[in-house]
């Protein structure tokens, strides 16, 4: 009996040691965050073993665990008719409003989901649950992207679909089908669908064979530069879940198809140290000592190498490349942009990405909302059903959902 309440008492010490994590006293509902990292955390050192063992790729496993439980049929509802169809070859889920006349154009949101290029769906339970809330909240058609994923696919592949699937919506012939205003679409996306979503916005303002641009653009803590790892918000929110930073830096490389061996040179910036000339102009547009506030920048000091590894921008060049980096866009690009809301998020590594992005778009004369949640967490916006419920999550959707009432 002794010999069992012992094993019982070492289990739980061991289940409490692997869920305990320290975390700032500001972050929304702490221990539900423990939980919630522990489950994540435990299915990526699963994924590990399986892709040492030569069983299955580490992301295939992590993505099979996200996706598992919470993968949707197209099931309408009583004010949401939704279906899942195919533009110009790629994969969509459309979620188009009721209420109202046939004849009534309605406002659109094309959305594109996160997950670092590797995970997730449209079909996905949290994201379903989004584009329907907005559908119906907004009286909209939503339409939501489900991009080919890593490893299956790299960069640009991810983001060639979500350009063409964007740009047929957008044709005449195609908003006139789904009752759609022409001159009330956005382009929105959370994480690496904000990454996705910024990079389409820049290319459809520089299309000129697209006639129907969107009227705003909104990112959801979004990813968008792969130069600089060690922003304030990079070294302030490293080890808090649930987005740590090495796992952004393994996303990035398992997305532009790098060596995992990079990772290192990544995390110590050495692939974009000052005698790299080529990286030259494009640090400068990452430069968070000029783009962030003081409240911000604190006391963390830049990390700039004397010399690097230009093995790693050689192999990877894509690092370079704006389509996978909208932060590094030349002003004139920007200046194309329409309205733009950020929302970020105080414990997050992509903080600042998010900040530099709405300060580089305002010295460019774009109208932006910047919406900050000093109680956030990277994804907490997809967190709003049972049995991953955060408040923060109810909160951060309203709000958006809001902004886009008053603005699209």
């Amino acid at each position: 009996m002794k010999s069992t309440l012992g094993f019982v008492f070492f289990c739980f010490v061991l289940t409490a040691y692997y869920i305990y994590i320290p975390l700032p006293h500001t972050i929304s509902e702490p221990w539900k965050l423990m939980m919630l990292d522990a489950t994540f955390r435990g299915v990526q050192h699963l994924g590990n073993l399986a892709h040492s063992l030569g069983l299955s790729h580490h992301i295939r496993v992590l993505n099979f665990a996200v996706t598992f439980f919470g993968m949707l049929s197209p099931t309408s509802s009583e004010g949401v008719r939704v279906t899942d169809t195919v533009f110009d070859g790629v994969q969509v889920r459309v979620f188009e409003a009721t209420r109202g006349s046939d004849s009534e154009l309605k406002r659109s949101v094309v959305y594109i989901h996160g997950g670092g290029w590797s995970l997730g769906s449209a079909r996905m339970q949290s994201y379903d649950y989004l584009c329907r809330k907005m559908a119906e909240d907004l009286n909209a058609v939503v339409v939501s992207v489900d991009y080919r994923l890593a490893p299956e696919v790299h960069f640009p592949e991810q983001y060639n679909d979500a350009y063409l699937g964007t740009k047929h919506f957008l044709l005449p012939e195609v908003l006139a089908k789904y009752s759609v205003d022409p001159n009330r679409v956005a382009v929105s996306g959370d994480s690496a669908g904000g990454n996705l979503a910024a990079a389409v916005s820049q290319q459809l303002a520089l299309d000129s064979s697209v006639t129907n641009k969107p009227k705003l653009q909104s990112l959801i803590y979004p990813v968008l530069q792969a130069l600089d790892f060690n922003t304030p918000s990079y070294q302030q929110n490293r080890d808090v879940p649930i987005l740590y930073r090495p796992l952004m830096v393994k996303f990035w490389l398992e997305y532009l198809n790098g060596d995992p061996s990079f990772i290192h040179s990544l995390l110590v910036n050495n692939h974009t140290s000052l005698d790299l000339s080529q990286v030259a102009t494009s640090r400068e547009k990452v430069n968070w000592t000029s783009l962030l506030p003081s409240a911000l920048k604190k006391n963390y000091m830049p990390v700039v190498q004397a010399t690097g590894t230009p093995k790693v921008i050689q192999e990877v060049p894509a690092l370079l490349d704006v389509r996978a980096a909208p932060l590094i866009a030349d002003e004139d690009v920007l200046k194309l942009l329409p309205q733009t809301y950020v929302l970020t998020c105080e414990h997050d590594v992509l903080r600042d990405d998010g900040i530099m992005y709405a300060r580089r778009l305002e010295q460019a004369g774009i109208r932006v909302t910047h919406d900050h949640y000093e109680d956030g967490f990277h994804g907490c916006m997809i967190f709003g059903l049972w049995p991953t419920y955060f408040s923060i999550g109810i909160r951060t959707m309203h709000n958006y959902i809001k902004w886009l009432d008053q603005n699209l």
